[in-house]
């Protein structure tokens, strides 16, 4: 999704210079099995120009009609496809998915205060998660329309449109929970005189993957990577200026000498290492420097004998290997794909990464027994 949103910013910036109208559809809400997930977007411009997708391609042209017939004032609105119902026949959509999904479809402004886009590039620009929770559906009698919106920021600072104080303080309060438990959810809220539902999207950046080596094998890792839309950067223990002619598709180069490695990395929540130099020596230095952070992710490359010689190395000079800090070193790195090419071998890697960061085993779907999409 990090790409396709990456696709959807870049077209909202480039909207702007044209000052054509923009509509944003988001998926809000599904029951049962649908194509995309609550998050999923959508930027649509006047001219019918669509840039991401909200379902498996049946849904998109009925979302953009109704930009031209049901907001006519421009206010925000909320439209449900029920795949479960005999009607899907007649509409022609196809979908086979029997669930049912909300869209909330909104125009945008740049310089609208409550514009999730904008938030969405501060999110990615900063690298630090954030809360959009929109109110998706009103019942009754209160002062908040669909599409109002509370945001917040990953320093807990919070911009709201709301004007019901106990409703945007029990929001605040689940969006705390959410940016804390790492999870987006549903929330209905009963008010005196009114229902409202509300999704609380939580905001990730990008994964930030950093590679330790340069070499060709490293190519089709950084392809991938990027494919997805992440974050990546090179360190090069080798110092090679052409290095960074090399790999100009990449975020960052770095240039280093192991002895200097402890200075120069730095690593989050979002952080993810792929040590792949060939040098014993060099990944005995990456090693002692990275097992010690609290990093999702850490792969290297090399057989198993060639890991249990790094870990006996590390004992040797002080550096004791919790359990907990084991299981998150992968090695030898990668998925069993029966990998034997540069290519696969990155394939493999990234999947395995994919997997960890979802928290999945990376197993056949056919033999899951729980539903594909997680529900919370």
């Amino acid at each position: 999704m990090t790409k396709e949103l990456n696709a959807i910013l870049a077209a909202f910036a480039a909207s702007q210079h044209d000052a054509e109208p923009v509509f944003l559809a988001t998926v809000v809400n599904v029951q049962g099995s649908t194509y995309r997930r609550p998050g999923a977007r959508m930027l649509m411009t006047s001219t019918g120009k669509m840039i991401g997708t909200i379902s498996g391609g049946c849904l998109e042209n009925d979302v953009f009609e109704h930009t031209r017939v049901s907001m006519p004032d421009g206010q925000s609105i909320v439209v449900t496809y029920d795949t479960n119902v005999d009607q899907d026949l007649v509409w022609g959509f196809g979908l086979g998915c029997n669930g049912v999904v909300q869209i909330l479809i909104e125009r945008l402004e740049q310089d609208a205060p409550f514009n999730p886009l904008v938030f969405i590039n501060q999110c990615f620009q900063k690298q630090q998660p954030g809360i959009i929770a929109t109110v998706i559906a009103v019942e009754g009698k209160v002062k908040v329309q669909v599409g109002s919106r509370l945001i917040l920021n990953s320093n807990i600072s919070v911009n709201t449109d709301i004007q019901e104080p106990s409703l945007s303080a029990a929001i605040l309060t689940d969006a705390k929970t959410v940016l804390r438990n790492q999870h987006s959810s549903f929330n209905q809220y009963q008010l005196a005189l009114a229902k409202v539902d509300v999704f609380i999207e939580l905001i990730k950046p990008p994964p930030h993957l950093i590679i330790f080596g340069a070499g060709s094998d490293v190519l089709p890792v950084v392809e991938f990577a990027k494919g997805l839309g992440w974050w990546v950067t090179i360190f090069d223990c080798r110092a090679s200026e052409v290095t960074k002619e090399r790999f100009t598709m990449v975020d960052e180069v770095i240039l280093t000498r192991r002895e200097m490695l402890h200075k120069q990395i730095g690593v989050d929540d979002y952080t993810i290492a792929v040590v792949m130099t060939h040098n014993y020596l060099d990944d005995l230095e990456i090693l002692k420097v990275l097992i010690p952070y609290n990093i999702s992710y850490l792969g290297c490359l090399g057989s198993k004998q060639r890991t249990e010689r790094l870990l006996r190395d590390l004992g040797t000079q002080g550096v004791e290997c919790s359990q907990k800090q084991l299981q998150k070193l992968h090695a030898p790195v990668g998925l069993d794909l029966g990998a034997d090419t540069p290519e696969t071998i990155a394939l493999s890697i990234i999947a395995e990464i994919q997997a960890v960061l979802t928290n999945r085993s990376g197993g056949f779907l056919k033999n899951r027994i729980e539903p594909i999409h997680e529900r919370h």
